[in-house]
């Protein structure tokens, strides 16, 4: 009742909580199998010479923000960070996301993921979480009752933090645990998922849920009004109120990079959800901006008109 209520009034302000990373991708010509000695990883000492090193932006949050930016939606970007920030920001920006909630430390780099990948597709990553501040999540209560809000991957307490303050602000919002599904123990995600409105993952981000809350689909489906299951090439799928609607995936015109898809299929569906439509739409509108991403390399590379998007959209489901 709460999430239709917020959704049918004239504020459309959208709240986005996430990482915002500096992505810092490297390609090794060769194969990591040939360099790295299996009985002798424990006393492991390697390096890599590279072919090509690229630094992108990223983060669940910022790249949540920018596909809803593409959408022109207005959107408030919240989260940490440091004092290496200021092109990311000159870039969210230019695309007319708010920035004024941030909170931008002096002495921490803003968080990094450092990933190198071979011939054959495997990776070895780092990641640097940047602050690990949770009194910031009380900026929440600065802003003005939002109509929506995400909780997408971020630090752990502060993913709680939010939570707990929307749910006292009664401001609706959808659970997007992502790769921090493992950092949880079972009651703070059992917790999570009580407060929230709508629970989102892939297939198996959902199944390792039901795991570790040793529950079923049905009960998750019943501690949420709205539970999203994305499935890559075989689409999604959408529960609400024991209707399950299926929504096929949109041709692709070539896959380049599928990192950054899933956050790309939350912004559109969140559009479709501030505008007032049905789930079906909202489902088509996040398989659509997802397409859009894995067509490019980055996860905020993907650009479009609104023109260019609709004519797009019509092509693929011919219907409203």
């Amino acid at each position: 009742m709460l999430l239709k209520q917020n959704l049918m009034s004239n504020n459309k302000q959208i709240l986005v909580s996430g990482s915002i990373v500096h992505d810092r991708i490297m390609d090794f010509p060769g194969f990591f199998k040939d360099h790295i000695l299996p009985n002798q990883t424990h006393i492991l000492n390697v390096s890599f010479t590279l072919q090509s090193t690229k630094e992108s932006f990223g983060g669940t949050g910022g790249n949540i923000a920018y596909n809803l930016a593409l959408l022109k939606t207005p959107v408030t970007l919240l989260g940490i960070v440091g004092n290496d920030f200021a092109r990311y920001d000159q870039w969210l920006r230019q695309h007319k996301i708010d920035l004024s909630k941030l909170k931008k430390v002096k002495e921490h780099p803003t968080a990094s993921a450092y990933i190198i990948t071979d011939k054959a597709d495997n990776q070895i990553s780092a990641f640097y979480p940047g602050s690990a501040d949770v009194k910031y999540c009380q900026v929440v209560k600065k802003i003005p009752q939002a109509s929506l809000a995400i909780i997408s991957p971020d630090y752990k307490p502060r993913m709680l933090g939010y939570a707990k303050l929307y749910s006292q602000l009664k401001i609706p919002f959808i659970f997007d645990p992502g790769q921090q599904i493992t950092s949880f123990n079972a009651n703070e995600l059992r917790l999570m998922i009580r407060q929230a409105n709508i629970l989102i993952g892939n297939d198996y981000e959902i199944k390792l849920i039901l795991n570790k809350l040793k529950s079923t689909y049905q009960k998750i489906k019943d501690m949420v009004d709205i539970l999203v299951i994305t499935k890559g090439s075989r689409g999604s799928e959408i529960y609400s109120k024991n209707k399950k609607i299926i929504i096929p995936a949109v041709k692709i015109k070539k896959i380049i990079d599928p990192t950054g898809a899933g956050d790309a299929y939350r912004a559109g569906f969140i559009k479709g959800l501030i505008n007032g439509d049905d789930l079906t739409k909202a489902g088509r509108l996040g398989a659509l901006l997802g397409a859009y991403a894995v067509e490019k390399q980055g996860t905020q590379a993907h650009s479009f008109t609104l023109k260019e998007f609709n004519i797009r959209y019509k092509k693929n489901f011919r219907r409203p």
